[in-house]
């Protein structure tokens, strides 16, 4: 049994499109959890692609990446799956599936070309798509005087971590997400931001994902 303690994925399903040498190279990515998942969103593209020349995939199943599949689809060996997955594992993705189509333009590539077209096809879709990074955290309200909220809200700015809720009665409450690893260290700043002057109430953990910035 693995334990869960952060996952990455993107944050949509999504497409991007490059002109290399005049072939058209179509990066899709979905998020997918099985390999029935996986297949069956492969037969969707292979379908709404079938006058393409090449559809070449790789996905990656598990939070530890337990499942990798790839195919190049005609193209030369090692020079289209592999670069997908080599893309996928560099940003240690996890539950994805990239799909890249090539409508050939005409002129040929060579095996170091097409390596670099399909990765940057995959890059391309995961840019488009957007990261998010799936962590444990715990949400606190936070209580206190008007006269701080100010302070506050610009502190906890600067501190990267975002309000998910307010509520504006004879007090302020602000309701923020933690971090399970930080949450400590991070509510002990926060207390002497306030200088004490702040009632907390811990509410429910849970998986939330918050947004990453994918590589260029």
């Amino acid at each position: 049994m693995i334990f869960i303690e952060t996952y990455r994925t993107i944050a949509q399903n999504a497409q991007a499109e490059l002109l290399i040498k005049k072939s058209r190279f179509i990066g899709q990515v979905f998020r997918v959890e099985t390999e029935d998942q996986a297949q069956a969103k492969l037969q969707e593209v292979r379908q709404a692609q079938h006058k393409a020349t090449h559809n070449c995939f790789a996905y990656q199943l598990g939070f530890a990446n337990e499942i990798q599949r790839l195919s190049d689809d005609g193209e030369p060996s090692g020079t289209a799956g592999s670069p997908i997955l080599n893309v996928l594992q560099q940003e240690n993705l996890n539950n994805l599936l990239c799909v890249v189509t090539r409508y050939f333009g005409g002129i040929k590539l060579g095996a170091g070309g097409l390596i670099r077209a399909y990765g940057q096809a995959t890059t391309a879709a995961i840019n488009a798509a957007g990261l998010v990074q799936g962590i444990e955290q715990t949400a606190y309200r936070l209580t206190f005087a008007y006269s701080d909220l100010d302070y506050l809200q610009n502190q906890l700015q600067r501190a990267q971590i975002q309000v998910a809720a307010s509520d504006y009665t004879d007090q302020v409450s602000l309701t923020i997400w933690l971090d399970q690893q930080t949450a400590t260290a991070q509510m002990a700043q926060i207390e002497d931001w306030l200088r004490g002057q702040v009632q907390v109430e811990q509410l429910q953990t849970s998986f939330r994902e918050v947004p990453l910035t994918a590589k260029k």
